[in-house]
């Protein structure tokens, strides 16, 4: 048994008719923003979470590597 019949096509959807007045804002830069939003607040939320959750030991073991690459990079650019 050969299937050989093709899917039919949908069809198109119709262009939305806008206001000469004002442009339609690009689907692009909607996204751009909405990311943005949801970016920052889960930056927010993260650190804080993070600090909760970690034990005095994990935070100076963070703090004093944290400290020891800023130092590493100040002696690697006055050569």
């Amino acid at each position: 048994m050969c299937h050989h019949v093709t899917m039919p096509k949908r069809p198109k959807d119709k262009p939305v008719p806008v206001s000469s007045d004002e442009a339609p804002p690009s689907p692009a830069s909607v996204i751009s923003q909405y990311m943005a939003q949801i970016g920052s607040k889960g930056g927010k939320i993260g650190g804080k979470r993070r600090l909760q959750t970690m034990t005095a030991k994990q935070r100076r073991d963070v703090a004093a590597k944290a400290a020891k690459a800023r130092w590493s990079k100040s002696k690697k650019q006055s050569k």
